[in-house]
């Protein structure tokens, strides 16, 4: 799995303006159907809460990856936003989260979610790239830190 391959700079918003999870959620989700990566908003909503009502995807370290699975998505796809204020996410450390990555995918395909999943939680446990993430100016720098 390439992060390159999935994210790309209309794929990002560095200023996300929401002040509550699902607020965060909404606009994540914005960013797709902006994007033309997802035909059906209503039914991404639905998966991410779904999955949401399971267990939380606010993780650590101020980073919350909502997901879901929709028969309406053909291939994984994903998006990142950052806020500028941090959100209460229901995290795992009881820490608001500043870094949001959505990634839906089909539900019959599980080997792109999960190897997505696996890269960007292994990329964010360096607190030094949470940082340079969170300083970055642009969607093209938040690729390029992400692809080193």
């Amino acid at each position: 799995m390439n992060i390159k391959t999935v994210l790309t700079a209309e794929t990002i918003n560095l200023n996300l303006k929401g002040s509550s999870k699902n607020e965060i959620i909404n606009e994540l989700l914005d960013i797709l159907v902006a994007a033309k990566k997802i035909p059906d908003r209503e039914a991404a909503l639905s998966a991410v809460f779904d999955r949401e009502q399971k267990m939380s995807t606010g993780m650590k370290h101020g980073i919350a990856i909502p997901h879901g699975k929709s028969n309406t998505i053909e291939d994984l796809v994903a998006c990142i936003g950052i806020s500028e204020k941090p959100v209460d996410f229901d995290s795992l450390d009881h820490e608001p989260c500043r870094i949001f990555i959505m990634t839906l995918s089909p539900i019959e395909k599980t080997g792109p979610h999960l190897q997505f999943l696996a890269e960007i939680s292994l990329l964010f446990k360096s607190a030094e790239k949470r940082q340079e993430i969170l300083k970055a100016e642009s969607p093209e720098a938040i690729i390029q830190i992400l692809s080193e």
